[in-house]
């Protein structure tokens, strides 16, 4: 077997339900795709649910697996308990939740306004509260004996980075959310754990992240003692295993999968020091170009 294989083969999710936030693309579609080919139901949300419905329908002729989309901005209290009152309508119970939605670019703290910074935290941390909250409430209102959360956060969400400091602040705050909450709601039967992956190239994030010859002048792959990138399927994998009954004893716990990464060299962008300030003014309008296209 290679390292790029699926791990589980046998249903080990069938059954469950199991909402993914960001579901739609990149490292939540490749989540997505795993869960449903081990019998989960599925419901993906995003902004935009054109979007949506073309990956549900990718999905479904891919594995034949029943999905549902739901359009949810997660900074939205409100427009989150419709996500879980859709799902609830549609599939009866959710067992799991998969806070992936995220936002993230590059910049220097002093070049972001506050409404930037404030993006970044509100779609990471406050999306992520949003989320946990509603389901949590929903499920000890409910005396659902099983259920569980799991938090994509990353590496720097304990080393903190420059360059992408509302993110590394977001993230700290999930994954503190994270641990408290496996104490606190241990005794409701809902199970706390996080991710927190290395590079794992997806063509939107990444591309936004480290726009034009960014990715070839700065090789992540060099930072990584294992000397490579991330496949989906290696973290699919894992998601899969902590949401599946085997992992039924593991709570609280942060699991990196990032090839070394983090101990090599603390700060995932910090490289980013030797960018000169020309550099970063064509980023900038790089960045903000690819963003009115999207």
């Amino acid at each position: 077997m290679h390292f790029d294989q699926p791990m589980f083969k046998n249903d080990e999710l069938k059954d469950k339900v199991i909402v993914v936030t960001g579901g739609g693309s990149g490292l939540g579609e490749s989540m997505t795709r795993y869960f449903l080919q081990l019998g989960a139901k599925v419901v993906i949300t995003s902004r935009k649910l054109e979007k949506l419905d073309k990956s549900a329908e990718k999905l479904r002729a891919e594995t034949g697996g029943e999905v549902l989309t739901v359009a949810c901005d997660v900074r939205d209290y409100e427009a989150v308990e419709n996500l879980m009152a859709e799902s609830l309508n549609t599939f009866g119970k959710v067992d799991a939740l998969v806070n992936n939605a995220a936002g993230n670019f590059i910049s220097p703290t002093e070049r972001l306004s506050a409404n930037a910074f404030d993006t970044i935290i509100d779609i990471v941390l406050k999306g992520s509260k949003n989320c946990t909250l509603a389901f949590g409430k929903h499920w000890i209102k409910q005396k659902q004996s099983v259920a569980t959360v799991l938090n994509i956060v990353t590496t720097y969400a304990w080393t903190g980075s420059g360059y992408v400091v509302p993110s590394a602040a977001a993230k700290a705050g999930v994954l503190a959310m994270t641990r408290s909450l496996a104490v606190e709601w241990a005794k409701y039967g809902i199970r706390m754990n996080a991710i927190a992956p290395g590079p794992f190239p997806t063509k939107g994030a990444w591309d936004r992240l480290l726009p034009g010859d960014l990715k070839e002048k700065f090789d992540i792959k060099k930072k990584v003692p294992l000397k490579r990138v991330g496949e989906h399927q290696e973290l699919a994998n894992l998601a899969a295993y902590l949401l599946s009954d085997y992992s039924a004893y593991i709570n609280g716990e942060v699991i990196t999968i990032d090839g070394g990464e983090w101990l090599q060299g603390a700060g995932e962008f910090n490289m980013l020091e030797q960018v000169p300030k020309e550099l970063w003014d064509m980023l900038e309008a790089m960045i903000r170009s690819q963003k009115e296209k999207s």
